[in-house]
């Protein structure tokens, strides 16, 4: 779905309505998002809740597979479904009314049973940007875990069971460009300039300023200057104010240089107070962060083919360029935090940062071109602006590598050293997720849930048990599971709260949307929720 222009009707309407989110992903996150096609498995209250917060955000189209009719236990906790429709199609029943949420999404419905697709038309799942499960049993679960393993298309497996939910994704590589971190320190240089901010910053004389230009100097000036003074005095023009009392010494020079009143008293100078706060980032020393370092290194980055992702014919430029003109640096990032200054002293600076970084990107584009004529691909695989957003986000990109939900149900006889620890942790939200894991086992030797049948809860509490210490004897485990855990789990009989679905469902949507958009970093991999506490916890395992 092509972007309209900036100044049509289109444009303006869809700002208006999708405002808050734009502030987020951005422009491209949403085009993103409108193209995706997602695929849930199973139109339980889990399901449709992630569907509602995929579908209002604008989500391109998505498609329920589901063979089940609207039951009344539906009615009792699925907000998608009415009790005038039991005995209708659920899927067919949730699509439309998750449709008439928002007008700009497509929705389907399959129809079908999960295992049978898988068989007769597996090419199906090919068609989906991510793939989400409800309700589904161990035998589907590793079946479609293998399939799209091998197409890498995300899975994510989730339930919701009583007062408990869990979520797992399947990933196989995961590139992000914007990982949108808590905190990042701009990027100043101020310890190793490039040619004309250093020319910029050496023609200021703060001494000899009068007052007026003194009050509205950009702190990175005044930050630059008192550095230059500081190594002078030391004798050593590359070193950086690294302990506390060398970074002391700085700010109280700083501070010595504020003017004074004729009775004595300091003038209010904003930007040598900003300046004094800075210290402790400003002087950083411009380096690769290790993350980066170990993408710099990767093998998939080294070894490019005919068939390589845009992201890793990128990052080889990127290393090419670190390694050339960058003189060991990423790309300048070009962007400026905010500070006290006067309109003219301000751009006159930011405009230096902006135009460094695009030189950089240039050198990185045309390095990119090379690579693309190297490896057979067509020039236009990777656009300027591509290239000009890895650049300035190049400090910041992460390859996540998941592991496959079929090897974690099919192991043997080996010890899962998370599980194993986190046992110990008498806090650890880590036996829900063996209770749920046994309770997909029950599922497959019974072929019920424990509880679902009244009559049954007191006699499935020991097959339960039994089932979970199988699986623990299997992962090489010693410890157990508290019993009166798995009593409650019986007496919840498969039912799910709409409360603990609508909290699993906003949880998970929220990642299916940061691997579409391929912004912010997903979690990995295991997710917990206890309604009882409102606490989480999440494991990789």
């Amino acid at each position: 779905m092509a972007v309209p222009s900036p100044k049509s009707p289109e444009q303006s309407e869809r700002s208006r309505k999708y405002d808050r989110q734009l502030r987020l992903w951005g422009d491209q996150g949403q085009q993103d998002l409108e193209t995706a096609h997602v695929c849930m498995i199973n139109a339980t209250a889990l399901g449709t809740e992630i569907l509602k917060s995929l579908v209002l955000p604008g989500v391109g189209a998505f498609t329920i597979i589901d063979n089940e009719v609207v039951t009344e236990e539906d009615v009792g906790s699925n907000f998608f479904v009415t009790a005038e429709r039991v005995g209708e199609k659920r899927g067919s029943v949730t699509s439309q009314l998750l449709c008439e949420l928002n007008p700009d999404t497509r929705g389907h419905f399959v129809d079908e049973s999960i295992l049978k697709l898988l068989d007769l038309n597996p090419e199906l799942f090919k068609t989906f940007t991510v793939v989400i499960t409800t309700s589904l049993h161990e035998k589907e679960i590793i079946s479609l875990s293998h399939k799209l393993w091998e197409w890498n298309i995300p899975l994510i497996v989730c339930s919701s069971y009583g007062f408990f939910g869990s979520m797992r994704l399947q990933i196989d590589e995961h590139t992000i460009v914007k990982t949108h971190p808590d905190n990042q320190n701009p990027d100043l240089r101020l310890d190793c300039p490039f040619p004309k901010l250093k020319a910029h910053f050496d023609s200021y004389d703060l001494e000899a300023l009068d007052l007026t230009d003194h009050l509205h100097v950009p702190y990175l000036v005044i930050l630059y200057n008192h550095l230059d003074k500081w190594r002078r005095d030391i004798g050593d023009d590359t070193a950086l104010p690294e302990t506390y009392k060398q970074k002391q010494v700085i700010r109280q020079n700083i501070k010595n240089s504020i003017r004074k009143h004729d009775n004595g008293s300091l003038y209010h100078e904003e930007n040598f107070e900003e300046a004094v706060k800075s210290v402790n980032f400003a002087y950083n020393r411009t380096t690769i962060p290790s993350e980066v370092q170990h993408i710099l290194k990767d093998d998939k980055l080294l070894n490019l083919t005919s068939n390589s992702k845009p992201f890793w014919i990128m990052a080889r430029a990127l290393k090419e360029f670190v390694e050339n003109e960058g003189n060991g640096r990423l790309p300048v990032r070009g962007t400026l935090p905010d500070m006290t200054a006067d309109t003219f002293k301000y751009i006159s600076l930011q405009q230096l940062y902006h135009e460094q970084a695009a030189k950089d990107a240039e050198e990185v584009y045309n390095r990119v071109q090379q690579i693309l004529q190297d490896i057979n691909q067509p020039d236009d695989t990777i656009n300027e602006n591509d290239i000009k957003i890895f650049c300035k986000h190049a400090s910041e990109i992460c390859v996540v590598r998941g592991t496959r939900i079929a090897d974690e149900y099919e192991r043997k006889g080996s010890a899962d050293n998370e599980i194993a620890q986190s046992l110990e942790d008498p806090d650890s939200l880590i036996e829900h997720y063996i209770i749920l894991r046994g309770i997909e086992r029950f599922y497959s030797e019974y072929y019920n849930y424990p509880g679902e049948i009244d009559e049954q809860v007191e006699s499935d509490i020991p097959k339960l048990k039994s089932c979970i210490s199988k699986l623990l004897n299997e992962w090489g485990c010693m410890s157990s599971t508290k019993e009166d855990c798995i009593h409650e789990y019986c007496r919840y009989g498969k039912s799910e709260l709409h409360s603990v679905s609508s909290f699993m469902g906003g949880c998970v949507s929220h990642e299916v949307i940061k691997l579409i958009t391929k912004q912010y970093k997903p979690v990995n991999n295991s997710f917990v929720y206890n309604a009882i506490n409102c606490s989480t916890e999440s494991f990789n395992l």
